[in-house]
């Protein structure tokens, strides 16, 4: 410990910070300002990593929650050797490694991509979840820290609640989150808009806290190395801070706590630029540069990180030549590999409900996929996640040995935790709920492409056949909104997403293989609440005929010269199959029937194969229980989809499907009207 050096090195962060947001004319300064202390202390002395080996899966890990502090984790990786200097100069810019909010770039120390608030110090619940449930396979070793890093405003999002409930109730004690409290925030002072008393609502969760002086370097080191030792809660330390710290006018005078200073540059405030370089020990000329006794002390910081690491791994590397079949197991989990699966063994009864069909599956991998962790949002016996609940248990406070968790209701909270389960690695994270409160959880499945995290969504009672509840629980246009990701790419040039609704049982199980083999994207189930027919098979068995699926689409019913091709997916499917009976019979129309179950994979095979399933020369006539858009892109100009465009109504499923028209006697009349 060394008072001057400290000092140095946080006013080294601040002038750096300061220095990309004037450059770049863009960002937020003032935070980081305020945080510099504690993250020059949290890195120097606290923070256990291999700065050789940043993947190294036992580091401690840092989960930023206020992404528009980013200059504040750049200006402090910069120090330790993670950034270039001309990777901070060119902060926002374009093809830059420093982009305005954090995005998930391991080999540099960022664990996550963090925009909207909230979202990131939840994602790091999730990582220690993660931790606690590999520590409770494999060892007491395995006691690597989270930190979370939070602001005013982050603490002010919804989603705040649900984690801080989580983590409370799990006792999460491996999860450390400084709390930067400046009272300020982008508009106002934080007085303008809420008066509850932080600290006394995280105890009330079950959190130790602490308040400190966010500038006070020997407060910030107790606090984190009581922290450190606590062994039955997640700590909260809320760090009182002054926005800008260290800002002064062009006379010298000091300007700290300014609203004006949260984002926007310096020199478009009251403070000046220049002078506050000085004040802070820069040169103006030179305001990207490392000071000499601080990039000193940062390589003697590193050299040390480095041994201590070493250290650690002689310790894991003697537990695992006393532990050969668990440390193979552990790689295997690391590495995302999956057991051998006889996913064509399940067995599934006439005529399920998809849903029933995925709680069978679950019944099946609980015990075999012994990484997956399933949660489900306070619906486990509806949604039918409790297939694989039965099979194990729920986490507990003091003991991770399940492999469930009951989030409670809290959608977002619950699939923004698997992002961060999926950020840690070493876990397979699947999230259930009702497919119309996928609304809920649009932020956490946007954050989950945007990182490309292999997250499972199992969404059920799939459509306005939900019936009694109404239409707040009937899905209409989700379907849409869900495979709109399936057309975006994600910066590997992927789709960002993969939705998959299968036509029946068989189609189910394929579903859940593709599932667990995807391991690129986040991916999801969206399953029927009704029974549904079984389609008959064509080839040796049902499932093989299903295991076409994993083209997004195939034909489940083939004539010889067909006068039209129906298209649909889901329950749909069976009404497909009715229709073309009527149709046959009545007026001789034979018929193809193609189930697509994701438009997404289906448009990523050959066209050749694509034509074979959907002919461009014959009229095509779609069926869906949400929006028509849903396949029109299928059905193509000349071809017509019948679909819902209004909500739903209350009244018995098989009543809905007569008044909406969703019955194969319907169907048949829509079709010879179409044909003319």
């Amino acid at each position: 410990m060394n008072k001057k050096i400290d000092q140095l090195a946080a006013d080294n962060i601040r002038a750096l910070a300061i220095s990309m947001v004037e450059k770049a004319n863009s960002g937020h300064p003032g935070g980081p300002m305020g945080g510099a202390d504690y993250m020059h202390v949290l890195y120097s002395e606290f923070f256990n990593y291999d700065p050789s080996d940043m993947t190294w899966p036992f580091r401690d890990r840092f989960f930023m929650d206020a992404g528009h502090l980013s200059p504040l984790m750049y200006a402090q990786y910069y120090l330790l050797g993670n950034f270039a200097k001309t990777d901070v100069q060119s902060f926002r810019q374009w093809g830059s490694v420093t982009p305005g909010h954090p995005e998930v770039d391991v080999k540099r120390g960022i664990e996550n991509t963090s925009g909207p608030l909230g979202q990131g110090h939840t994602m790091g619940v999730g990582a220690a979840i993660a931790a606690k449930f590999l520590q409770a396979r494999f060892g007491d070793w395995m006691n690597h820290k989270v930190y979370g890093f939070i602001s005013d405003g982050g603490v002010q999002e919804e989603i705040s609640q649900g984690a801080g409930r989580i983590a409370g109730h799990l006792g999460l004690s491996n999860f450390i989150m400084f709390y930067d409290s400046n009272d300020v925030q982008l508009s106002t002072k934080t007085d303008e808009v809420t008066s509850e008393d932080t600290a006394m609502k995280y105890e009330a969760w079950g959190w130790k806290v602490v308040t400190i002086d966010g500038h006070n370097h020997d407060e910030i080191r107790k606090a984190l190395k009581d922290a450190n030792a606590e062994t039955e809660k997640p700590t909260l330390i809320i760090g009182k801070t002054i926005m800008g710290k260290g800002c002064v006018t062009a006379t010298g005078e000091t300007y700290e706590g300014y609203t004006e200073l949260h984002g926007k540059p310096i020199g478009d405030t009251g403070a000046d630029f220049v002078k506050t370089l000085i004040h802070l020990g820069a040169n103006p000329e030179d305001e990207f540069a490392i000071y000499a006794d601080v990039e000193a002390s940062y390589k003697e910081i590193i050299t040390k990180k480095i041994k201590e690491a070493q250290l650690k791994k002689q310790e894991i590397l003697a537990w695992r030549e006393d532990n050969k079949e668990l440390s193979t197991k552990l790689n295997s989990f690391l590495a995302g590999e999956l057991p051998e699966l006889d996913f064509e063994s399940i067995e599934n009864k006439a005529g399920l409900a998809t849903r029933a069909a995925s709680a069978n599956v679950l019944g099946y991998l609980a015990g075999k996929v012994e990484n997956m962790i399933v949660s489900s949002a306070d619906l486990s016996n509806s949604d039918k996640t409790d297939g694989f609940l039965k099979k194990t248990h729920s986490l507990q406070k003091g003991d991770f040995t399940g492999s469930f968790l009951q989030s409670g209701v809290a959608e977002l909270t619950m699939a923004t935790m698997a992002n961060g389960m999926a950020l840690h690695g070493g876990v397979i994270p699947v999230v259930a709920t009702f497919f119309v409160f996928s609304d809920y959880m649009k932020p956490a499945i946007r954050l989950s492409a945007i990182q490309e995290l292999p997250v499972k969504f199992v969404w059920t009672h799939d459509a306005f056949r939900v019936g009694e509840d109404g239409p707040t629980h009937q899905p209409i246009e989700q379907e849409a909104q869900i495979r709109l990701l399936e057309k975006l790419k994600n910066h590997s040039g992927d789709a960002s997403f993969i939705a998959l609704r299968p036509a029946d049982s068989a189609e189910t199980v394929v579903g859940w293989k593709m599932l667990l083999e995807n391991d690129k994207v986040p991916s999801g189930l969206i399953l029927s609440r009704q029974g549904i027919k079984d389609i008959v098979a064509t080839g040796a068995t049902r499932y093989e005929d299903a295991l076409q699926a994993e083209k997004g689409g195939y034909l489940v019913h083939e004539s010889d010269n067909p006068a039209i091709t129906l298209i649909a997916n889901g329950s749909e499917v069976a009404t497909l199959v009715e229709a073309a009976a009527l149709l046959e019979e009545r007026k001789g129309v034979k018929v193809n029937i193609a189930s697509i179950i994701s438009e997404g994979l289906f448009r990523k095979q050959s066209k050749e194969y694509q034509n074979s399933v959907i002919a461009t020369d014959k009229p095509v006539f779609g069926l869906t229980a949400g929006l028509p858009v849903n396949l029109e892109g299928l059905a193509g100009a000349n071809g017509k989809v019948f679909g819902l465009e209004h909500f739903g109504y209350s009244a018995p499923a098989t009543v809905l499907d007569e008044k909406f028209g969703f019955t194969g006697e319907k169907v048949y009349e829509q079709v010879v009207s179409f044909l003319g």
